[in-house]
């Protein structure tokens, strides 16, 4: 694989701070029942790395203090790890919200058949992969059979209440691009999603999340492989808001690795640079405990960045919430 690192690290990108903690993004390990070409964690089957028990404990302690409003659980397959239930059990009887950003095909595997089930009863919302609405399309990206088992998941959510918008229960979905452009619009993509998979399917769902792919890890190293990587960051420096800045999710967000150390998002985790906090100071990393030492040591601290954070603030904006402003156009490669 080609690493993309040392490609990013040299950018004008616009310097940012960060404002008090909101989110805490949990990556909980990279096994996962699938491997995706646009995955920017290079997840997969044979992966084993994974979040243990004291720092599945650490985050206990840290939501229980009462100032993190939302648990953001991401892999890999999060579901995987097998602290996973615990800890969503904890963060909701703290009274966290808690968000499962899952494959839907990870309902169907071995011991996995009552995870729907679990995740309504805990009033867990899930933000579901499904990056188009046509079979062909889906598992070119994620594998055969994959768009399959991703309808009837859905269906399945369908059922426990999931998408009903007066279950309270909810269903995002999410969608990336299959090549080296920007998602167009997402609120003309979100109304072609509902009535597509409305009228084929009678599935129902409550949002549709538009998410640029990052030029990091697996698609990072296609893009190489395929002499696009330079072409790629060129769109997304030219397509570059200003006024995306404000709305980043890594101002108010901070992403944990399977370790418990810090990183200012989920795609700096990847590429191991450390939070801005401390990233260059000499200081060392930070790590979970560092959260629970001091009230919020992370607020006003700068970001790290580099040049894929053009990613986030290309055209309508992209984030782990999808668009930053529905209104603007994304910019066609």
């Amino acid at each position: 694989m080609h690493a993309t690192v040392h490609l990013l690290r040299k950018s004008d990108f616009p310097q940012l701070r960060r404002r008090p903690l909101r989110t805490l993004q949990v990556n909980l390990g990279y096994r996962c029942n699938q491997s995706c070409q646009h995955c920017h964690v290079n997840a997969g089957p044979n992966r084993t790395e994974a979040l243990d028990a004291d720092n599945a404990e650490l985050i206990v302690q840290l939501l229980r203090r009462g100032k993190i409003e939302t648990l953001d659980l991401t892999g890999g397959a999060p579901e995987l790890n097998p602290h996973f239930r615990d800890l969503v059990r904890k963060a909701r009887a703290a009274g966290v919200r808690v968000i499962d950003r899952c494959n839907l095909s990870i309902l169907f595997e071995a011991g996995q058949q009552d995870l729907a089930d679990f995740l309504a009863a805990q009033r867990v919302d899930v933000t579901a992969s499904l990056p188009c609405y046509t079979e062909d399309n889906v598992d070119a990206q994620r594998g055969d059979g994959v768009f399959e088992k991703s309808i009837q998941a859905l269906q399945w959510l369908n059922r426990l209440g999931y998408g009903d918008p007066d279950s309270g229960l909810a269903l995002d979905l999410v969608y990336n691009p299959l090549g080296a452009h920007l998602p167009p619009p997402q609120a003309q993509l979100e109304s072609d999603y509902k009535r597509l998979l409305g009228e084929r399917y009678g599935i129902g769902f409550n949002r549709l999340l538009t998410i640029a792919n990052m030029p990091i890890q697996r698609f990072g190293s296609m893009l190489v492989s395929k002499g696009k990587f330079d072409d790629y960051m060129t769109l997304l420096r030219a397509s570059h808001r200003d006024d995306n800045l404000d709305s980043v999710m890594c101002r108010d967000t901070v992403s944990v690795d399977w370790q418990g150390y810090l990183h200012d998002c989920d795609f700096n985790q990847m590429l191991g640079l450390p939070l801005g906090a401390r990233g260059g100071g000499g200081q060392g990393r930070m790590h979970l405990r560092d959260l629970l030492a001091e009230a919020d040591p992370l607020a006003g601290q700068p970001i790290a960045v580099a040049a894929h954070c053009y990613g986030c603030t290309a055209g309508q904006g992209s984030s782990c919430s999808g668009a930053l402003s529905s209104s603007k156009q994304s910019v066609a490669a």
